[in-house]
């Protein structure tokens, strides 16, 4: 599903975005200062985001919250039988930052088919072009 996205953002007919990719555990404040908007991935554990995701929310919550009123996300989740708390999880936490979601969200329960790695390419190249176009 990540590539799927991937290759969307970087689709060639977008001009003007530049994509950077961080796996949650990594990606810090800065990152997110210095970002347009974000795609965010998680799987669905238990009812709920990865635990890397969250820590995610946790590094950059505060020192980002003033900063990054009124950007862009979209995510995208997998899981095996629901995916409705991760959603639900993401949505309050960027409520709080009041970020916007730009893209609706693809959600994938079991092994993802074509048609959902398609959704993911979609929702990659929507996200983009929409950068590209606020840019």
């Amino acid at each position: 599903m990540f590539d799927a996205v991937l290759a969307g953002a970087k689709d060639s007919q977008i001009a003007g975005v530049e994509v950077v990719t961080r796996p949650a555990l990594a990606a810090t404040a800065v990152d997110v200062l210095e970002a347009d908007g974000y795609l965010l991935g998680t799987p669905a554990n238990l009812g709920y985001m990865s635990g890397a995701l969250k820590h995610f929310f946790d590094q950059i919550y505060y020192p980002c919250l003033d900063a990054t009123i009124g950007r862009p996300f979209g995510m995208y989740l997998h899981g095996n039988n629901d995916t409705d708390g991760a959603r639900a999880a993401i949505e309050k936490i960027t409520t709080g930052l009041q970020w916007r979601l730009a893209q609706a969200p693809v959600a994938v329960l079991n092994d993802p088919t074509a048609d959902d790695l398609v959704a993911c390419t979609e929702l990659g190249g929507a996200f983009a072009a929409g950068l590209s176009l606020a840019g």
